[in-house]
């Protein structure tokens, strides 16, 4: 059994939410977490299934986290981005602010950049910027990018 840890997201609009975690692993700065998703979840065109484990990846100095999804066989569901900052980790919690705009790869390769209209019109111009680099930065080659983050996860799972 792992550590407990709470994950706390919030929004650009003030809105706080909770995660009940497991800590996988920590170093300075960074963490992961997994979390088994309590019901079904339909996301674009993803089904999460019930149970399915999600590892959380998380940096306090990279401008997005990460969600790898993953089946019961280990196998990629798919991987997910939200662009972030204000990230910080500690032994209790992980909180971190999200910037709205969430990037999701499948494994046949498709990219999608999702929310960007919920963007508020009147956001900081540098905020869109550092938005907007992170996410061109992640639609960079969306299949060595979910192949990074199979064998991580994997090693993880399998020598964790």
């Amino acid at each position: 059994m792992y550590q407990r840890i709470t994950e706390i997201k919030n929004t650009l609009a003030g809105e706080r939410k909770t995660f009940d975690c497991e800590l996988l692993t920590s170093n300075a700065g960074e963490a992961v977490v997994i979390y088994r998703m309590p019901r079904d979840v339909q996301l674009e065109n993803v089904l999460l299934r019930k149970n399915t484990i999600s590892l959380g990846y998380f940096w306090e100095d990279r401008p997005y986290n990460a969600y790898h999804w993953i089946d019961t066989q280990q196998d990629s569901v798919a991987l997910y981005f939200n662009i972030a900052d204000r990230t910080r980790i500690s032994s209790a919690a992980v909180e971190w602010r999200d910037l709205a705009v969430d990037v999701l790869i499948t494994p046949d390769g498709c990219c999608r950049v999702l929310d960007e209209d919920e963007l508020p019109d009147d956001i900081d111009p540098a905020l869109l910027a550092y938005i907007e680099r992170a996410r061109d930065e992640l639609c960079r080659n969306p299949l060595s990018r979910l192949s990074e983050y199979d064998k991580l996860t994997r090693s993880l799972i399998n020598h964790g």
